[in-house]
């Protein structure tokens, strides 16, 4: 569970809810079920409209990413792959597969398959990188469904206000009316904005995070079956894959490795 991105929307609305009660406003003015099926409903079906139907079938799931991302810990990977490379150069490639079925990441069962294989290192490498782009390709489409919704739910809230007004307009000669008319005109483009703001953009951008983890494992795994189709020494594998990491992680791998 992440607890950061459950923490920040959390307190995203613990902050709005607070700035209402410290305005002395009463709740009741900010809820308005026609807004609310103007903003959500209506960006949702232009969501629809706008992208593949598959994916928007996915939408819960993809976002579910955002709160329980999947276990991509690059240390282990490392540690991993510097063993196979220990094991490939002592017993050589095909003593590999005996390991195969131990592994629970496709990609990567597919590159040391392919190397045991025997498959051109350049056939390998680029197999890898195909499949690879494909994967940034799927992540892009989940991503655009909060990019697009985040763009279209202010767009509608702006919508609702002028639904709002014209409604206010037509009836300017109730001059009591036109306080809360503008009110209740107003409150659609509050609710697209705080939709956009609290929970679409930083889903997306969530999502964007969570796309950067997992490519840089997967250039792990790609760097790491190529050193050990090459016949790499474990130190200059395990030298190699470190460099994809931050300074301050590099230490601990190079420790738990060893030389």
């Amino acid at each position: 569970m992440d607890i950061a991105t459950i923490a920040g929307i959390a307190g995203a609305w613990i902050c709005l809810l607070a700035g209402i009660i410290m305005a002395q406003g009463n709740f009741m003015l900010f809820f308005d079920p026609a807004s609310i099926l103007v903003t959500v409903a209506g960006s949702f079906c232009t969501l629809i409209t706008s992208n593949e139907l598959n994916y928007i079938l996915k939408i819960a799931n993809i976002a579910k990413l955002c709160f329980f991302p999947p276990e991509m810990n690059s240390k282990d990977m490392i540690v991993t792959l510097v063993s196979f490379s220990e094991k490939a150069r002592r017993e050589g490639l095909l003593a590999l597969e005996d390991d195969l079925s131990e592994l629970n990441d496709d990609f990567l069962k597919k590159g040391i398959q392919l190397v045991v294989d025997g498959t051109d290192p350049e056939l390998v490498r680029r197999i890898m990188e195909t499949e690879l782009e494909y994967i940034m390709e799927r992540h892009d489409k989940g991503k655009k469904l909060f990019d697009d919704w985040g763009f279209l739910a202010p767009a509608f809230g702006m919508i609702g206000t002028l639904i709002g007004l014209i409604l206010m307009m037509a009836n300017l000669e109730d001059k009591a009316a036109i306080g809360p008319g503008m009110a209740t005109a107003l409150i659609t483009t509050l609710y697209g904005s705080i939709l956009a703001n609290v929970l679409f953009i930083p889903l997306s951008n969530k999502l964007a995070v969570r796309n950067n983890q997992e490519i840089l494992i997967k250039l792990i795994m790609i760097e790491g079956t190529l050193s050990i189709q090459a016949g790499d020494n474990p130190r200059i594998v395990r030298d190699k894959l470190i460099s994809f990491l931050e300074p301050s992680q590099r230490e601990e791998i190079t420790q738990e490795v060893g030389d």
